[in-house]
């Protein structure tokens, strides 16, 4: 990964050993790290902290991870949250996405792992962080706006970059339109959501995407970009 400084991590567990752990190791890679032992003291923190990532464990008395995930994503900031779920409990990794998790670690786990997954929601959620990011045959370089395919730069309008990078950072996802332009337009557009095919339309032509391999429709439901 690149510099991490900057970077902001909260972590929730009421087992102080797991934090302890968990926070030498987070502040040696770089990390800007801060704690909490139970649920309230995490939504609290969370608004003076404005964490990047939420580390969250679901097992907390009184408020329990669930309801922090909850409160968390309801509040509109842009945060990613890792839960912390006991090992073999589907129903509670289902429930925690469902509640806007964005990924979940299984106990006991490595420190590795948890890095290998903090890692990615940054490069998912704030490609920003890093000026520079690069999936699959696509560069994005935030500060210059600017996005690189096959070694070429794209001649790209403003909305077509925010397109495109949205695409990509969620590529393997399906996006509805209705998706798009609340996160490219905004969710005050007032306009017709017929602008997605006209801008989809023109990425194809930049991206010589003739049959469709890279930005795929799925009829009915949106598009999804496909990675070689």
């Amino acid at each position: 990964m690149k510099s991490l400084k900057g970077i902001k991590i909260m972590l929730v567990d009421d087992e102080p050993h797991i934090l302890q752990f968990l926070e030498l190791g987070l502040t040696n890679e770089g990390f800007e790290v801060k704690t909490a032992p139970d649920g309230m003291s995490a939504v609290n923190l969370a608004q003076e902290f404005e964490p990047h990532v939420v580390v969250l464990d679901v097992m907390m008395p009184g408020m329990d991870g669930f309801e922090v995930c909850r409160l968390l994503k309801k509040n509109g900031n842009n945060i990613a949250v890792i839960m912390l779920t006991a090992k073999d409990e589907v129903d509670d990794r289902v429930k925690g996405l469902t509640l806007g998790a964005d990924d979940y670690v299984v106990k006991p786990f490595s420190f590795e792992e948890l890095l290998a997954r903090i890692g990615a929601r940054i490069r998912n959620q704030f490609p920003n962080l890093f000026g520079e990011v690069t999936i699959g045959p696509f560069r994005i370089d935030d500060r210059r706006k600017e996005i690189v395919y096959q070694e070429q730069a794209l001649g790209l309008s403003p909305t077509e970059y925010e397109l495109l990078k949205f695409l990509v950072i969620n590529h393997g996802i399906v996006l509805s339109k209705t998706k798009i332009l609340d996160k490219v337009w905004g969710y005050d557009f007032g306009g017709e959501e017929n602008i997605v095919e006209v801008y989809i339309r023109s990425l194809r032509d930049k991206l010589a995407d003739k049959e469709h391999r890279l930005i795929r429709t799925l009829r009915g439901a949106g598009y999804r970009m496909d990675l070689p």
